[in-house]
């Protein structure tokens, strides 16, 4: 595997990873050596430091309104399924999209930000994409291009992202950490029944095609989905 980011994790993660003895840590399904990560604060709202304590894993739902002003805000358009699950409830370690703004900037910023790492760091670059320019402004430019004409994707848990096209229920959710790119779900269900572990249903053997982000997946080396 080549580079990778700095995994900056929350205190009480970082120090319950710190106990184990394994060589690389299963984090979130990633798996990341000891020395990789940092200790960072750990950032959550107050509202969900309150359902956290109430061991809830999920919280109430938004209203219309919050969710048009979050669209609104973020430019998003969020898929029918995930409307119909926000309106009924929202996963306590989620992003609160009332309120915790920074960090979903940050995430919606995060796919980009880990392709550029790679396309310096990890020889990352398509033959579709052309020629390789020769400086690294060159490389940034052409590849935001490429990104930004992609779907946008949704974060949903940390870097687990739901793609807001097609604007339809369904799509698959991917984990995304730079081109280390996966399925986590075939669908919300699928990927919410994963993340809480109560799933016994099998992968499909068609997972829905997202334009960019599933050739990610099929280009990526390692697994095309986390099973």
């Amino acid at each position: 595997m080549g580079n990778r980011r700095t995994f900056t994790l929350g205190l009480g993660a970082a120090l319950a990873a710190s106990r184990s003895l394994a060589k690389e840590l299963d984090i979130g399904g990633q798996f990341i050596r000891p020395e990789d990560i940092t200790i960072g604060e750990e950032i959550i709202s107050d509202f969900e430091r309150v359902r956290r304590k109430e061991g809830r894993l999920w919280a109430e739902g938004y209203t219309q309104s919050e969710l048009d002003d979050a669209q609104d805000r973020y430019d998003l358009v969020f898929p029918p399924d995930l409307v119909a699950l926000f309106r009924d409830r929202r996963p306590v370690l989620g992003y609160d999209w009332r309120s915790d703004h920074e960090e979903i900037r940050a995430m919606l910023s995060w796919p980009l930000e880990g392709l550029l790492y790679d396309s310096e760091h990890n020889a990352l670059w398509w033959p579709e994409w052309g020629q390789r320019p020769e400086t690294p402004e060159g490389r940034a430019e052409l590849l935001t291009q490429v990104v930004k004409a992609a779907p946008k994707l949704i974060p949903l848990v940390g870097h687990r992202y739901l793609p807001e096209e097609p604007h339809e229920a369904g799509n698959p959710v991917f984990s995304v950490y730079q081109s280390d790119t996966i399925y986590f779900g075939a669908d919300l269900a699928h990927f919410f029944e994963r993340q809480f572990g109560v799933s016994s249903r099998p992968w499909p053997e068609q997972i829905k095609h997202i334009r960019f982000w599933s050739d990610l997946v099929e280009r990526n080396p390692v697994v095309g989905s986390a099973f």
